[in-house]
């Protein structure tokens, strides 16, 4: 019968506990784990290492609580003080803070305290930035603070969303309920930007095939071909399409630094340009109207603000604040800017959908959609249909737009190459004319 090493919490005491058991699957065994009194927190086959990431998520949520709000752990605990010194990166990606909030939900469901909760993680993570940052949030709520005030001290790890749906559940009595939701949102959020990405990655790369190869072309190939014309043609004017080609291929292989130190210019001036108001605006305008791709952006900028605004007012956040929480986390500044015209005609009195439709921003069926959800008191629940709507739009974009630029970008590869294939062929033909 296989065998599972596991990592596990003792319900009664809350202390940790690792061990082998033997059972048919992994399921069976988190079940007698379970009936055990063990609450498991990782479970692997033995031999393949115990992964204390990866969280048992059938943890019930009837499990009994492993000890009052009030009760200390046993296990003593001393909160680790921030180093000083220069930290460069992101403390945690965003996948491993889903993972984070997705564990947190697990050990709140079964029925763990908070503080427990958070010790329990922190022993076992291996990233010692976000561990001290963990340690931190046990030692605020130790000190008689909200968890949500433990996250408000670190701005760059839990963004405003985060902080205010941790903030309505508090607030509500529904802590868990709450870390499931933003979980399942976070999953998906991350999901939708993957495909984004992917969609993106397959011209980004022959992007980079061909300006390779015509690199390679410019500075080993055309100059040998430059010595034979000015043998066989002794004197004779090239064609002007050769000459270009030709000058073109001198400039880059008696000037590399220089071409280089060009191409790292124009990318940093773009990323300059691109961070002010100006640029940022040209550009978000040209990624939801550039054709091919601009209907993928505005399907997953519409999938992000419906997403993000239904989760926040299913967890009890105000609409208002819901609306400048989707502003600030919408990622386009025209979308932004539409939501902005939103919250101050609802403050005004008015609903969510008229104003959304003035803006012009989002499709017909988007704010019909919401109208419904507004006229049937379901406004939540209508814009995670939407999401979900927008999601399978996403993902037939994403396919649709990948079969498309297959053919684009060998085209695109053809003229380049092509060109420079008939500027090298023309001379030849001068110089077989020339011989007969």
């Amino acid at each position: 019968m296989p065998k599972f090493t596991y990592s596990a919490i003792e319900s009664a005491s809350g202390k940790e506990k690792k061990g082998v058991v033997e059972s048919a699957s992994s399921e069976q065994a988190s079940a007698e784990l379970k009936a055990m009194g063990l609450i498991p927190t990782a479970l692997a086959p033995e031999g393949g290492g115990t992964n204390p990431g990866k969280l048992s998520l059938g943890a019930k949520k009837d499990v009994r609580k492993l000890n009052s709000p009030g009760t200390q752990t046993q296990t003593p605990f001393t909160a680790k003080k921030k180093k000083g010194g220069i930290t460069f990166g992101r403390v945690i990606n965003n996948a491993g803070l889903t993972i984070f909030t997705r564990q947190l939900a697990t050990l709140v469901n079964a029925g763990m305290p908070i503080m427990r909760s958070l010790e329990t993680l922190a022993r076992q993570e291996r990233n010692l930035q976000f561990k001290e940052v963990i340690d931190s949030l046990v030692e605020s709520i130790r000190s008689g603070g909200n968890f949500s005030d433990g996250l408000l001290q670190h701005p760059k790890v839990f963004d405003r969303l985060y902080v205010n749906m941790i903030k309505a559940g508090e607030a509500g009595g529904v802590l868990g309920t709450v870390l499931e939701r933003l979980s399942r949102f976070m999953e998906k959020a991350e999901k939708i930007k993957g495909k984004v990405k992917s969609a993106m990655t397959y011209p980004v790369i022959i992007m980079f095939v061909a300006v390779a190869i015509v690199g390679a072309l410019m500075i080993f190939v055309i100059p040998q071909f430059e010595n034979i014309f000015a043998t066989m043609l002794k004197g004779q004017q090239m064609p002007d399409l050769t000459r270009a080609v030709l000058a073109v291929s001198n400039f880059i292989k008696n000037n590399i630094l220089v071409t280089i130190g060009i191409i790292v210019a124009l990318y940093f001036a773009f990323t300059a340009w691109h961070k002010t108001r100006s640029g940022t605006r040209a550009v978000d305008w040209f990624l939801l109207h550039a054709p091919g791709v601009g209907p993928l952006f505005l399907k997953s900028s519409v999938s992000r603000f419906t997403r993000t605004l239904g989760t926040l007012l299913a967890s009890g956040v105000p609409i208002l604040q819901a609306l400048l929480i989707t502003r600030d986390t919408s990622g386009n500044v025209h979308v932004a800017d539409a939501l902005n015209v939103v919250h101050d005609r609802v403050k005004e009195g008015d609903n969510v959908a008229r104003p959304l439709d003035s803006t012009k921003v989002f499709p017909t069926m988007v704010t019909s959609m919401i109208e419904v959800g507004e006229e049937t008191g379901a406004l939540p629940e209508m814009l995670n249909r939407v999401a979900d709507t927008y999601d399978d739009e996403v993902d037939n974009s994403v396919a649709g737009l990948t079969s498309i630029m297959e053919p684009i970008m060998i085209v695109f590869m053809a003229v380049v190459v092509g060109t420079i294939v008939i500027a090298l062929f023309l001379p030849i033909i001068k110089i077989i004319q020339t011989l007969q």
